[in-house]
């Protein structure tokens, strides 16, 4: 049955095509004669030879499409982040030809894609599944708009796909949802390992569950959570979420929660298990601490004092490693949000962050921004003289002049990887420290607020 899907490529436009116009999948022997398949295993060692079968370019050619996508992008000055889309197709196993396969490719893009934007289609043969790669120009070469890659576009995408495969009688998935009815975001969060903010809030509400013998009880385990409640709606939602979930959407229905706080009830050792697992209760305040410790207060006015970005990553980065001591046992306390205690899933990139910050000197949002402009000026100057040794290699030479180059070219290659890396954790940062300054003013009003609780009941 035919699938089809589509995502973001936000690193290497050449990488993509490379992958898609790789000759090891797109020239599976099992599919050509001896013959010709004697001369592939040949041309295989034979850097000159353009060794490609069923590769199609629409509106560039399939021999320089990277070069024709990098010029339209170029021109119009929209070379960002999103450099491309990967799109996929895949059969049944056994029900199509690879000419076959690539024709319902080729005819698939043109309809989605072909009228606006550049597309390399590409049949891969490597596997029992015969399918087809799309590496579409995030750029349109008409009038250098983006593509802006709606969930519309993927249901459009397979019904374009469905209806050419069912003009041919090849089978198609049936009522199929995108996403497993989740949101893209969701989605792509679980598919990455992450919580989305309902499947923690659910966790959350089967762990306040756990031991609660009244819906007073469960309210009081979740605001000691950080969450608040809205009674009237009957929602939950961190203090920094744009808005509430309703309980019972994620499962939680009236007798739901009835049933269980039933069944605790009548545990023998219902009273011992409730007293052993109290709502939290702050005894230590560790971001107010911290602001001490560094003589640096989170919550003033950009108008008047410089954002130390290095100093908010600093401080998120401390905040989750006691989010993760505090989960292993090691510490009793921990930070009051979910949000700030969900960034444990972000903790190696946080620390790599704050390396970045400080080897380099990036202090402020100027210094980052500067960094990120001088990084991408460098990775484009050693791929433009890698480039040109790339093209010298085109040309017969003598064979000790034939290694330097190449030797030249992965010398380049060697600092352009740890480069892109570094540009790609400095972008990372420009996106994430307003949301994570905001975080943090969230998590000391918090703070405050639980520390003035506490001082009333001690007096």
């Amino acid at each position: 049955m035919a699938t089809t899907g589509f995502w973001p490529v936000r690193s290497s436009l050449g990488a993509v095509i490379r992958y898609a116009d790789n000759p090891d999948k797109t020239t599976n022997p099992k599919y050509l004669d001896d013959d010709l398949a004697q001369v592939l295993r040949y041309a295989e060692n034979d850097d000159k030879t353009d060794r490609r079968l069923f590769v199609t370019g629409i509106h560039c050619t399939a021999e320089h499409a990277y070069e024709d996508m990098t010029a339209v992008q170029k021109r119009f000055g929209l070379k960002r982040q999103i450099v491309a889309y990967h799109g996929y197709q895949s059969f049944k196993t056994g029900e199509v030809t690879p000419e076959e396969a690539h024709r319902i490719g080729i005819e698939t893009a043109k309809q989605m894609w072909g009228d606006r934007f550049q597309v390399l289609v590409t049949t891969h043969l490597n596997t029992d599944s015969i399918h087809n790669h799309m590496v579409v120009n995030a750029v349109s070469y008409r009038d250098g708009k983006k593509f802006q890659n709606h969930i519309r576009d993927h249901i459009r995408l397979r019904e374009i796909s469905d209806s050419i495969c069912r003009e041919r009688q090849l089978s198609v998935l049936e009522n199929a949802t995108f996403f497993g009815g989740k949101s893209r975001g969701a989605y792509w969060a679980e598919r990455s390992g992450k919580l989305t903010h309902r499947a923690m809030l659910k966790r959350d509400i089967e762990d306040s569950l756990r031991y609660a013998m009244n819906f007073d009880g469960v309210i009081a385990q979740l605001r000691s959570k950080g969450y608040q409640y809205d009674w009237q709606r009957g929602t939950a939602k961190a203090p920094d979420w744009e808005r509430g979930i309703r309980l019972d959407r994620l499962g939680f229905t009236a007798e739901v929660i009835e049933a269980k706080l039933v069944a605790n009830l009548y545990d023998n050792n219902a009273l011992w298990n409730w007293n052993n697992n109290l709502p939290y209760r702050p005894k230590r305040f560790p971001l107010l601490e911290l602001e001490k410790k560094l003589d640096y207060e989170i919550e003033h006015s950009d108008d008047t004092v410089t954002v130390l970005v290095d100093v908010v990553f600093f401080i998120i980065l401390q905040m989750v490693k006691l989010t993760r001591a505090e989960q292993e046992g090691e510490v009793s306390f921990r930070p009051l949000s979910p949000s700030m205690r969900k960034e444990v899933e972000n903790l190696d990139r946080l620390d790599a962050a704050c390396r970045l910050m400080a080897k380099n000197g990036i202090h402020t949002p100027e210094d980052l921004s500067q960094f990120i402009t001088k990084t991408e000026a460098k990775i484009k100057e050693l791929e433009r003289e890698r480039q040109l040794c790339r093209n010298q290699l085109r040309r017969p030479k003598p064979e000790e002049v034939e290694e330097e180059t190449k030797r030249k070219i992965a010398e380049m290659t060697e600092q352009i990887t740890p480069l892109r890396g570094n540009l790609k954790s400095a972008r990372w940062l420009e996106e994430k420290w307003r949301r994570y300054y905001e975080m943090l003013k969230s998590e000391r009003q918090m703070e405050k607020k639980a520390l003035q609780k506490e001082r009333n009941r001690e007096r």
